[in-house]
């Protein structure tokens, strides 16, 4: 496996893995699939500012995680979001793990104090992830989104880098 900078060749690859998350699950809160465009124009802007980095499995890409803005205010510059999605049929091999592992230095380096994911309750999987990759859990927004025809919960986690 090579984890490498994602590419906006990868942008096809990164939204195939994306819309089942948004069309069928509630891990992701977006609503409508975005265009392999979108996912082009996320990649760039992305990588200029934090970065976005795919799991290159021979030329397959099995998964990517990236670093975003966490708020807008000033204070809160030296924090981000981050995030990994990792394609169903190479889930539970470490792919997760590996992404992370290699993105949250990329962060560090570029000047980050913390990093924050959301994950979107019940989810065992993305739990155990991210207290794999030494996220702490800080507390729950309770009902915070409607989707699939239910609230959603969202568990946030943080991770000092």
């Amino acid at each position: 496996m090579n984890i490498r900078p994602a590419t906006e060749a990868d942008a096809k690859a990164c939204r195939g893995i994306y819309a089942p998350f948004v069309a069928e699950s509630w891990v992701s809160f977006e609503e409508e699939i975005p265009s392999a465009s979108e996912m082009m124009r996320r990649i760039a802007a992305s990588g200029e500012s934090h970065a976005w980095l795919v799991a290159d499995l021979g030329g397959e890409i099995a998964g990517y995680a990236y670093g975003s803005l966490h708020r807008s205010r000033g204070a809160y510059n030296s924090s981000c979001d981050v995030a990994v999605y990792v394609d169903p049929d190479h889930q539970r091999g470490g792919i997760g793990l590996a992404l992370y592992e290699a993105l949250l230095p990329v962060l560090k380096d570029r000047g980050f104090h913390a990093a924050f994911a959301g994950i979107a309750l019940p989810n065992e999987a993305s739990v155990a992830l991210h207290q794999k990759a030494g996220f702490t859990s800080i507390g729950i927004y309770r009902e915070v989104g409607w989707k699939l025809g239910g609230w959603r919960d969202v568990e946030w986690w943080q991770r000092l880098l």
